[in-house]
């Protein structure tokens, strides 16, 4: 038992929507007699990632004694929970390694945590392949000690930016790991923290920040710098802002 961060539900606010379950990558949460309730201590890793999926303002985090987050016993747990969805070594997921350090994770089929293979170039009938090495993407789901994230260097960009810039994937996410968020819609409560440890924790190379030219998608840029100053690690900060028609109107790396 350890003195650390986990989540707490207050029962008389929780209406039993179950966002929080689908938003919990590690099955930590779940519906129980209408009620949504903290299945073991052990499969909370304490980042917040249900905080802003809570429509009563039920989930909080608190400091209190309890067991260390163990991501093993979270493997075995979701394995357990989606036998029909998790891949095995025999039926591997489309495109997906079948080692055991790349299986799958997460609280329901959206929030799977799925590790790519590189995907060889497509004909020009075909269309451009594809850079994505990795699911999920949006940061509220994505869980700091990912495979994924290991050694590699962060794309942290805006949920629009892919829609603007048509050359995205070949542009920016080729050999990155990425996680998606938008400073104005998402609750970011937690992100610091969950950006620290991936710093910390999967020791990132370096981040990569694509914002839009609107004035909220400089929200990304602080919470990288305010998660730098918690992790206490200087790491190379490449800044790239995309115009509303797709232009590079700014490169900190050109």
């Amino acid at each position: 038992m350890a003195m650390r961060k986990i989540v707490l539900i207050d029962a008389e606010r929780c209406d039993g929507c179950g966002q929080c379950v689908s938003a919990c990558a590690e099955g930590a949460i779940k519906l129980i007699d209408g009620k949504a309730r903290l299945v073991k201590d052990e499969y909370c890793d304490g980042l917040g990632a249900c905080l802003g999926e809570c429509p009563q303002g039920a989930i909080s985090i608190i400091e209190r004694q309890a067991a260390e987050f163990d991501e093993a016993a979270v493997e075995v747990h979701l394995h357990g929970e989606c036998p029909s969805v998790a891949p095995t070594a025999s039926t591997p997921a489309p495109g997906a390694h079948p080692s055991p350090a790349h299986k799958p994770a997460g609280g329901c089929p959206g929030s799977l945590m799925r590790q790519f293979a590189a995907k060889p170039s497509a004909a020009p009938a075909t269309g451009a392949p594809s850079a994505l090495r990795q699911w999920p993407v949006q940061l509220h789901l994505v869980s700091p000690t990912a495979p994924y994230f290991q050694g590699a260097e962060l794309l942290l960009a805006a949920d629009c930016a892919a829609f603007a810039c048509g050359d995205f994937h070949a542009r920016f996410m080729t050999d990155r790991a990425i996680a998606i968020a938008c400073p104005k819609l998402d609750d970011p409560d937690g992100y610091v923290q969950k950006l620290a440890a991936m710093i910390t924790d999967a020791g990132l190379t370096g981040i990569t920040i694509v914002m839009m030219q609107v004035p909220c998608c400089r929200g990304l840029q602080r919470l990288v710098e305010q998660a730098l100053a918690v992790a206490g690690i200087d790491l190379p900060v490449r800044q790239v802002i995309l115009s509303l028609e797709g232009e590079v109107l700014l490169d900190t790396a050109a």
